[in-house]
């Protein structure tokens, strides 16, 4: 569940927060987002989509929550790591040509 949801959120940053997408556009998507990712998974799995997020609980809370520490820092970054790969293949089109425009002027 964590490596989907991280998977899932980052690919919004990614997508939202690319060169073809709207200007200033991008807070919008990725607040609801993770809010829509906390209010479905938490009741069910804790999930915290944030390591540190995980880290600080499960050192107060100790014993077997460290033990499941692992967990919470591993599946975010496979999912971070997923999501950047699709994402690079879905909004940065490599047949894209940059174009640089120069401007002469004469004194």
């Amino acid at each position: 569940c964590e490596l989907v949801l991280s998977f899932f959120f980052i690919l919004i940053i990614v997508g939202t927060t690319s060169k073809g997408a709207a200007v200033g556009f991008a807070g919008i998507p990725i607040g609801l987002a993770l809010t829509l990712i906390h209010l479905v998974s938490i009741p069910v799995t804790n999930t915290s989509v944030n390591p540190a997020r995980s880290t600080g609980p499960a050192l107060f809370a100790g014993g077997e929550y460290i033990a499941q520490l692992w967990m919470f820092w591993l599946a975010p970054i496979i999912g971070a790591v997923l999501a950047g790969a699709v994402g690079r293949a879905l909004f940065e089109p490599v047949d894209a040509v940059q174009t640089v425009v120069t401007e002469e002027r004469q004194i």
